[in-house]
């Protein structure tokens, strides 16, 4: 015990302490200085201009978001409000193979590109540009990026609609290795998209090859998530292994009725997989989906509602079964009227998504939308929703397994240096909450809500959101890929 008392800026007492190990919890104190957790313990001897009663709530390190679709959001909605409401201290850009940067656009960008918004919206011809531009805006969370396959083809190709040359490659492969050069995390592809379906298997494998030398890594919007779902897998595979490096599927789904149940099948060549390499995976706690209207998936066979439409904007929320019918046409000639166009697919079943997302190999990602003026809820609600819904009221997975899947996981998985649990010496992102009282109030029909229970949120030491309202102080920045964990590297662990 010291004679004279320590001094902190913030001093967090009574807290439920979830580390993000998946330890279970104690009852601690956390004292925060210049940014870093300087202290956990009994810390009654400590001194701070900030005391914060926890009253046994739970403290956890702030939740990082691996998949998000925010790279032009947190340049032009800094507050990141829909993720600082959730507990969410980083953010995971650049996914399913779009990203923001680097890109030089020769019109409109190509679907999904559109995702993160027109034209005007890509204006960052190099990674460092777009960094630059992130640590101007100041955002409230931590920025970290992938670099998007069908970005660099758009930048290389004049038709998106076949393979890419040898010279074609080399070009993109070389825009890769500088965004590696400057703190990128990885590449990430959608090769279920059209400006990137027919790219091959060797395109995206030769791509991926200076990977490894930068201890990045390679994740992807497999080709389908339907019916061939296993052969998707089995590219990806295919890709990790030939660039040797970890491989994460994003969102990994069961979509289309006719493969409802084969959840158990998909999570058996996951685990065969992860005995020979490392290989995980990323879900969203919610049985529907949400991207551009793709004209495959109109079938008939499950709803789909519409959230934007540029011809047709009056038809926003509406379902295309309705919308067709009021027309008196087909649901697809209704779907091409309609396009370009957002889409919500009730694709999933719940059995599905339950069993996916308490496998111990998959990471918790929104895959929310910020720029779709109908998001799906998981835009504001995906954290919430797992510890309120999945965790209190499902009993799925215990509380601390949960905030691992939120936290360390992602970290260690990705590079995040010094991020995803309260250490000692580490940054301190922390958010604060009420297990009793957390969940998502966001719906479909009102999607953009706060969530319940979530009383406090730091951003490299500094308060960012208290009590459902943002502080006003932004603290985010660019996090630069760092050395992940060793334990990593072994295949299981990852």
């Amino acid at each position: 015990m010291h004679s004279h008392p320590e001094a902190a800026d913030t001093l967090i007492v009574g807290a439920s302490l979830y580390d993000g190990t998946g330890a279970v919890p104690l009852e601690r104190d956390v004292a925060l200085r210049n940014g870093r957790i300087a202290a956990i313990g009994n810390l009654s001897n400590w001194l701070a201009d900030d005391v914060i009663e926890a009253n046994g709530r739970a403290l956890a390190p702030g939740f990082i978001d691996v998949h998000t679709h925010d790279d032009t959001h947190v340049i032009r909605s800094p507050q990141m409000l829909p993720k600082i409401s959730q507990g969410v201290t980083t953010v995971i850009v650049g996914n399913c193979g779009i990203s923001a940067s680097p890109v030089t656009l020769k019109g409109d960008p190509p679907d999904p590109m559109n995702l993160l918004g027109d034209r005007d919206a890509f204006r960052y011809p190099t990674f460092s540009a777009w960094i630059d531009a992130v640590n101007a805006a100041k955002p409230a969370v931590n920025v970290g990026a992938l670099i998007g396959h069908t970005a660099l083809r758009n930048n290389h190709m004049d038709d998106l609609k076949r393979a890419a040359t040898s010279a074609e490659i080399a070009a993109m492969r070389a825009q890769l290795e500088d965004a590696l050069a400057h703190g990128a995390l990885g590449l990430s592809t959608g090769l279920a998209y059209g400006s990137a379906y027919e790219a091959s298997t060797e395109e995206v494998a030769t791509l991926a090859e200076p990977l490894a030398a930068a201890g990045a890594l390679y994740t992807t919007h497999m080709r389908t998530e339907f019916d061939a779902i296993l052969d998707a897998m089995e590219e990806a595979y295919h890709i990790g292994r030939h660039a040797r490096v970890p491989v994460i599927i994003s969102h990994l789904k069961c979509a289309g009725p006719s493969n409802w149940g084969r959840s158990a099948q998909v999570l058996t060549s996951l685990e065969g997989a992860r005995r020979y390499q490392p290989v995980g995976c990323d879900c969203y706690p919610y049985s529907r989906s949400s991207s551009t209207l793709d004209l495959k998936q109109v079938t008939g066979d499950i709803d789909i509602t519409i959230t934007w439409s540029t011809p047709h904007p009056e038809q926003a929320g509406k379902l295309i079964k309705a919308i067709a019918q009021e027309w008196g046409v087909t649901q697809q000639e209704a779907a091409r009227r309609l396009q370009p166009a957002g889409a919500v697919y009730h694709n999933m079943s719940e059995d599905d998504v339950r069993r996916i997302l308490s496998h111990p190999a998959t990471m918790v990602g929104s895959d929310g939308l910020p720029n779709d003026p109908l998001p799906h809820p998981r835009l504001w609600g995906a954290f919430p929703r797992v510890l309120g819904h999945y965790v209190r009221d499902a009993a799925l997975i215990p509380l601390e397994e949960a905030v691992r899947k939120m936290t360390s996981l992602s970290a260690r998985r990705f590079g995040l240096t010094e991020r995803g649990e309260v250490r000692v010496g580490w940054h301190a992102d922390l958010v604060l909450f009420d297990p009793a009282t957390v969940r998502d109030t966001a719906t479909f029909d009102a999607p953009q809500q706060v969530a319940d229970g979530i009383d406090a949120v730091w951003v490299n030491g500094v308060l960012s959101y208290r009590d459902g309202q943002p502080t006003g102080e932004r603290a985010g920045h660019f996090v630069a890929r760092g050395e992940r964990a060793m334990q990593a590297f072994a295949v299981q662990a990852f």
